[in-house]
């Protein structure tokens, strides 16, 4: 039992003990927003919390494995991740709410959503790519430019053949990022930014249909018609949070909630929840936890041993900073709706259990990064021994 109790103790020294509890609290806090959504009908909670401890337990089990031994079989990952998308195209199904097929249908009427596990496993690939390229000196190349966009286009092209253009604007925010951290030069994203800028009609008037172009006039539309059709949801949201002041009407007791007056407000726009029933200050402790998560996980980042666990690091930030403020950017009316959940709150089983994956994925090198260095003070010694 000594064993037991030290081995645990020895586990938790080792770990950021912070992320572990910001996360845990996020999780937590987002139970209590769902808990308020089920007075409109429904039930969220059980599912996932459920989802969540899966998750954390998978995250506890990958964060004693050391990453480079995960990174090791990317090749598997990649395999997987292709299996996952096939998935799709075979037994895909639209999930209530949505307008894209990026869901199947699993025994006892649960349904898995692939694309929130491949997230988890692009970042590992993708790191494990820039790892190679900077290991063999080529990342300033041109072809190596090449070779990362081919990667991450790959499941993005996918994901929005499924219709779910949202995750794939997530696969393009999480390699930009890392491409950047990894320090691809500037002269490349520049070439990237005027490409976009060139292509954006092409981007209007091709790749857009009706619904996407009709989403994003909503945001300029001000003489009532996007009430009632594109800019309800926005509308009814930006009502909800006002409506709770600074302190809300308490957990539970807001009006609005209980009566579902927010489309789909236990998913994408569960921050309304909060306006509503914790006002300002609930919202505010939203953004704080979310925050301090990812300066954590940048904090990992920078300390982490090698380029391979940084990038993975940065990797798992760029999903959380993006999926926040895309959302955020959403239920307040400054950016088009697009079906991006906020990481940790939003009721979906699959994405509370990946969210948990990737966090385990940054314990894994927080932990193997302080393995190595006390290796590397042990050897130190030794050899100053020997001379």
């Amino acid at each position: 039992m000594k064993k037991i109790f030290s081995g645990i103790g020895d586990y938790i020294m080792n770990t950021d003990k912070l992320l572990w509890i910001f996360s845990i609290s996020a999780t937590v806090y987002g139970a209590l927003l769902l808990w308020s959504v089920e007075r409109a009908g429904g039930s969220y909670v059980k599912t996932q919390l459920l989802a969540s401890i899966i998750g954390y337990t998978v995250a506890v089990i990958i964060s004693m494995i050391d990453y480079e031994y995960i990174a090791r079989y990317w090749w598997i990952l990649a395999i997987l991740s292709m299996l996952l998308f096939a998935s799709v195209f075979l037994f895909g199904m639209t999930v209530t709410g949505t307008d894209d097929t990026a869901w199947i249908r699993l025994p006892g009427g649960l349904t898995f959503q692939p694309s929130e596990l491949v997230k988890v496993f692009f970042i590992v690939t993708f790191a494990k790519h820039l790892d190679y390229l900077k290991k063999t000196e080529r990342l300033m190349t041109f072809g190596a430019v090449v070779t990362l966009l081919g990667h991450a286009l790959v499941p993005i092209a996918i994901i929005h053949v499924q219709g779910d253009d949202g995750s794939a604007l997530i696969f393009f925010f999480i390699a930009l990022i890392m491409m950047f951290t990894a320090g691809v030069q500037a002269r490349y994203f520049i070439i990237l930014l005027c490409g976009v800028a060139v292509g954006v009609p092409v981007l209007w008037n091709v790749i857009m249909n009706d619904e996407h172009r009709n989403r994003i006039m909503a945001l300029m539309d001000l003489d009532g018609n996007a009430l009632t059709d594109y800019g309800y949801q926005q509308y009814q949201s930006k009502v909800s949070i006002a409506s709770g002041g600074a302190t809300g009407y308490g957990l539970g007791e807001g009006y609005r909630t209980g009566l579902g007056y927010v489309p789909e407000h236990e998913n994408d726009f569960i921050f309304s929840v909060a306006g509503e029933d914790l006002g300002f200050l609930g919202c505010l402790l939203v953004l704080l936890i979310l925050f301090t998560i990812i300066v954590l996980i940048f904090r990992n980042a920078v300390k982490s041993r090698d380029e391979l666990g940084a990038y993975i690091c940065y990797g798992v930030l760029a999903m959380l900073a993006s999926q926040t403020l895309i959302n955020i950017g959403m239920v307040i009316g400054l950016l088009p709706v697009i079906g991006i959940t906020l990481p940790f709150f939003s009721q979906g089983g699959t994405s509370a259990m990946c969210i948990c994956f990737s966090i385990g994925l940054v314990q894994s090198v927080r932990m193997h990064n302080k393995n190595v260095d006390s290796v590397k003070v042990s050897y130190t010694r030794n050899e100053r021994i020997k001379i």
